[in-house]
């Protein structure tokens, strides 16, 4: 299906001659908006942000053990078949995605877009190609960047940041060193340090600035509830946000036997990231039991069931578009769960989603309505 004649038949070309800067893979939900294959959304029809990801025939150099794109999938025999974050990824010549859009192939939905790095020799020097064509032909649509800080050096994301990217992100995803050295380190034979990658962050606070910088987490690896919100007020604390994903298991990854992330524990760390991130609450406030959980928010029970009733806290969290700054451009439909039991919901919530997040916060058992 990831076969580029797909989707392009006059091209005929087979995934190992696909490389950056010439060719990029896409979600399929940017494909879906951009009319690349047939396909609807279920309760939204699009995504707001343009996920393009470096894609290369010798594939990812990490072995991250929770990824569809670890080394370790051997497999798949053409890297640009294996899926990423549950989905498949769709390869296109980067000309081609530029010229759709500039020719209003995606009805102007697209509100940024995100180049999402590997751990691959070239890719330094393909995201700043990548980026640079961009901003050339579309400087109207913000650009940010997923990346990989065990290929860069601080000059690297000055490029960048000169070069005209908007936003600097980091995946983190493992929000204790014994979780980074056992799901992304010397653990499992993979090259990412704990420590370059805080690293980079800390870069990233200088070069880009508040709001302009943040990191990908993911709940649900091991940690409590205080660990990983700890990390969210780190970063908040040297002026940038956290974007949250809850772990869901990956086919063929290392972790695929790994319990997708509980629904009470994920409910109870959105809703306390966004008061970090979005709503002037501070980690110092909360209470917490001898397990790590969430007791006590810190504010006020009355502004605690507001911002519930509002829905906002359960969004998908990222960078922002043309609307608020807490309501993300990058909603990832369904990059985290199935559209019949939603965790980040990638459209604002109705009265029944939000009833239906509430009983998962007190850890009673509760499923999206799918029609």
């Amino acid at each position: 299906m990831n076969d580029a004649s797909f989707y392009l038949p006059d091209y005929r070309i087979k995934t190992p001659a696909m490389r950056c800067p010439e060719y990029v893979q896409m979600s399929t939900a940017a494909a879906i908006t951009l009319g690349l294959v047939p396909g609807r959304m279920y309760r939204t029809d699009c995504t707001h942000c343009l996920n393009l990801l470096l894609t290369y025939p010798e594939g990812c150099r990490a072995n991250c053990a929770y990824c569809g794109l670890a080394r370790h999938r051997e497999e798949a025999r053409d890297y640009a078949d294996r899926n990423f974050i549950r989905v498949d990824w769709p390869a296109l010549r980067y000309p081609e995605v530029i010229a759709r859009i500039r020719a209003g192939g995606d009805k102007g939905r697209f509100q940024r877009m995100c180049i999402s790095m590997i751990s691959h020799p070239d890719s330094n020097r393909d995201t700043l190609a990548l980026l640079q064509s961009w901003v050339e032909a579309l400087p109207h649509i913000p650009v940010s960047i997923l990346s990989n800080p065990t290929t860069m050096e601080r000059d690297d994301l000055l490029r960048l940041r000169q070069a005209g990217a908007e936003i600097f992100t980091v995946a983190l995803d493992a929000v204790t060193p014994e979780i980074f050295e056992r799901t992304r380190g010397r653990t499992v034979d993979s090259p990412h340090r704990w420590d370059k990658y805080w690293q980079s962050i800390e870069w990233a606070a200088e070069i880009f600035g508040p709001e302009k910088f943040g990191a990908h987490l993911i709940c649900g690896m091991g940690e409590t509830e205080r660990e990983f919100l700890s990390v969210v007020q780190r970063i908040r604390d040297s002026g940038g946000h956290s974007h949250l994903f809850a772990f869901f298991p990956e086919h063929g990854s290392l972790m695929e036997d790994w319990p997708a992330c509980g629904k009470a524990q994920w409910r109870r760390v959105q809703l306390a990231r966004f008061l970090i991130d979005h709503a002037g609450g501070d980690l110092r406030d909360m209470k917490f039991d001898d397990a790590g959980r969430v007791v006590d928010f810190g504010v006020a029970q009355g502004e605690l069931e507001s911002l519930i009733q509002s829905g906002s806290p359960f969004r998908t969290s990222g960078c922002p578009g043309n609307e608020a700054e807490e309501v993300s451009a990058c909603n990832r439909p369904y990059g985290d769960s199935r559209p019949a039991d939603i965790l980040s919901f990638p459209f604002e919530l109705n009265p029944g989603d939000i009833e239906i997040v509430q009983l998962q916060m007190k850890g009673e058992a509760a499923e999206t309505a799918f029609e």
